[in-house]
């Protein structure tokens, strides 16, 4: 494993846009976005041994232990389009899982090279959040800023649009409790080691995007 790989891992609370922003910066920087949501789906729809792993937790509703997630994340790391490194989206989301990682990217000869934190108050996330309305064939609106042309109803085939449960503005505030009980010890954890840089998310895009590179290249 080359020694030079670069790990970077986005932080942020849901609706901060650390998706979209990974996405961007793996790209720029020609390095593999692994999203753990994405690594889930792929081990679930591939019936790997993981996969199936765990399947048999989430089927009673129980979280996915620690180890899977790691094990997950340690294969997809050492495939060979991961040797320059990878923009880690969703993991991890402990300080635990954190510390697993450092050993894991250690036995790959590497480690954590920085972590861009997207602050967005907590406002501005419900309101963005909580603004998405969806049309039954799937196209997305925003009561803000993608309002349909005529109040809740689809551009296209006029159908009726409906807000999936998730974005409901008392779910979405649950989502936030629950990033800032469970992953925001984080921020701590990697601001101690030196490794953290805060970035305003509540900029557009573009600015976002140009804060991460120039963050990333110091």
């Amino acid at each position: 494993m080359n020694k030079k790989a670069v790990y970077i891992i986005m932080l942020g609370p849901p609706g901060a846009g650390k998706g979209t922003q990974a996405e961007v910066l793996a790209e720029r920087m020609g390095l593999v976005h692994v999203s753990s949501g994405d690594l889930f789906r792929e081990n679930l729809s591939k019936e790997t041994e993981l996969g199936k792993l765990a399947q048999t937790f989430m089927s009673k509703g129980e979280l996915v232990p620690d180890d899977v997630t790691i094990a997950m994340v340690k294969d997809r790391l050492t495939r060979p389009d991961c040797e320059k490194g990878a923009v880690l989206d969703g993991f991890p989301r402990t300080p635990a899982q954190a510390e697993a990682l450092k050993v894991m990217l250690s036995s790959l000869g590497g480690d954590v090279t920085i972590v861009p934190f997207i602050n967005v108050p907590d406002e501005v996330l419900v309101e963005r959040l909580s603004g998405r309305w969806m049309s039954k064939s799937g196209r997305v609106y925003h009561a803000i800023t993608n309002p349909p042309l005529e109040k809740w109803f689809d551009d296209v085939d006029d159908s009726p649009l409906y807000q999936r449960e998730d974005d409901k503005p008392e779910t979405v505030r649950n989502r936030i409790q629950v990033y800032y009980k469970q992953t925001s010890p984080l921020i701590e954890y990697y601001k101690e080691q030196g490794k953290l840089i805060e970035i305003d998310g509540t900029q557009d895009i573009d600015k976002v995007t140009e804060d991460l590179m120039k963050a990333v290249g110091k």
